[in-house]
């Protein structure tokens, strides 16, 4: 691979049996929230931007982000007509393998994978745009088991391609195949078979991905179909609650949040984001709506929770809002309408644009860090951001670069 900027790296891969606090093992990082535990980054950034550390520009087609494990990169592109899993070298971007998954997604709204892969135990958990999952061995991308979740549960293929990201809980890896009976699906980890399905659902996917959460005590599933906001018993997947009126019914992009009995979901498409407020009643779950406001639309760039506070591009503004209540507390334009995760105390905004941001996460209103702008390539930077050891990591079709966003980085360089 191309590579502008590289540094010396080792022949050997550590990949740990237990995730350390600077692995960034799945979508959204180790618990799905987008929130980063690491400190130590630099809250201003100078003019051209933080130092470029490397980046490579042979990735092919695809808008997933990157997953982080010890010494190795995992991502998703293309090569060819193929739909490929690249594992790459965290310290210069070297390729240490790559895996063919079968043909690549072909879209108007651009080729190749969406999502990101998982990795939990050792493997490799990939989904890519054509339903194509698969389970693979980190450390040199061998083929545990793979099956494609539309032939399997002969549901229907949604207009721009599976963008979900694997989930596992336990022994199951979940997702979210869509069709009769089978909206969401628990397979079996360690063989891909079949644990059971949702079967008191038979909406059609949505584009989000799934999370995990004890909701006073019982584990739950919560996610996004293209017609509601669902909560689903881990061990079975019977139904708890459903919510319809955050669901645009066209694209639900947006991965659920959930905190302290509140379940928010969010659509774009002039719908709007809600909160269910949630009560475990023996058996049950009693669901009721908390609030729900059209000025809290998603479209598909995230969204944040950090100190009770959603932070977000609603519409196509930077926006900060209450989590319990839904008010909306300051507006910015910031970067544009695109996609953000945080670390430090910070907001990480990759526009759609091509323009880079940072900005205080605060309810105290926008205070900018610093913008720059990346290449364009000739469609939108949609691709989610990833702050991880120090570095900020932007796909941006192709290309992947890496930047050093730490405290002692960027004032090296000034």
């Amino acid at each position: 691979m191309t590579r502008k900027h590289c540094l010396l790296s080792s022949l050997f891969v550590f990949l740990p049996a237990i995730l350390t606090a600077s692995d960034w093992p799945q979508w959204r990082g180790p618990d799905r929230t987008g929130v980063s535990r690491e400190t130590g980054l630099a809250r201003e950034w100078p003019e051209d931007g933080p130092p470029l550390v490397w980046e490579v520009t042979e990735l092919g087609n695809g808008y997933g982000a990157v997953s982080i494990i010890g010494d190795r990169l995992y991502i998703q592109g293309t090569r060819g007509e193929e739909s490929v899993v690249f594992a790459l070298d965290v310290e210069d971007g070297r390729e240490i393998w790559s895996r063919s998954l079968g043909p690549r997604l072909v879209q108007e709204q651009g080729d190749g994978p969406r999502s990101t892969p998982t990795f939990e135990g050792g493997v490799l958990y990939i989904l890519n745009g054509m339903g194509e999952l698969a389970a693979l061995d980190a450390v040199d991308g061998s083929v545990r088991w793979q099956r494609n979740i539309h032939d399997d549960f002969k549901s229907a293929r949604n207009r721009y391609g599976v963008s979900e990201s694997p989930l596992i809980d336990g022994d199951h890896v979940i997702v979210m195949p869509g069709g009769s009976g089978t909206t969401v699906a628990a397979l079996d980890k360690a063989t891909g078979e079949t644990v059971w399905t949702s079967t008191e659902l038979s909406d059609a996917p949505g584009y989000g991905s799934l999370i995990v959460a004890d909701v006073e005590g019982l584990r739950t599933i919560i996610g996004f179909t293209r017609a509601a906001g669902v909560g689903l018993r881990a061990h079975d997947g019977s139904l708890l609650w459903r919510y319809e009126r955050p669901s645009n019914e066209v694209a639900n992009v947006a991965t659920p949040i959930y905190q302290s009995g509140l379940a928010f979901y969010s659509s774009s498409y002039g719908v709007g984001g809600g909160a269910m407020r949630l009560h475990v009643d023996g058996n049950t779950v009693e669901a009721e709506e908390a609030y729900f406001s059209s000025r809290l639309q998603n479209h598909h760039g995230g969204v944040l929770l950090i100190d009770g506070h959603l932070y977000s591009f609603f519409g196509r503004t930077l926006t900060c809002a209450n989590f319990e209540t839904g008010e909306v507390v300051w507006k910015a334009r910031s970067v544009g309408k695109g996609s953000l995760t945080s670390a430090d105390g910070l907001l990480f905004l990759v526009g759609e644009n091509h323009r880079v941001g940072l900005a205080e996460a605060s309810p105290d209103g926008y205070k900018e860090g610093g913008r720059f702008a990346i290449e364009d390539h000739g469609r939108p930077s949609w691709a989610h951001p990833v702050v991880n050891d120090g570095r900020l990591y932007i796909r941006n079709q192709h290309q992947l670069s890496v930047y050093d966003v730490s405290e002692s980085g960027v004032g090296g360089e000034q």
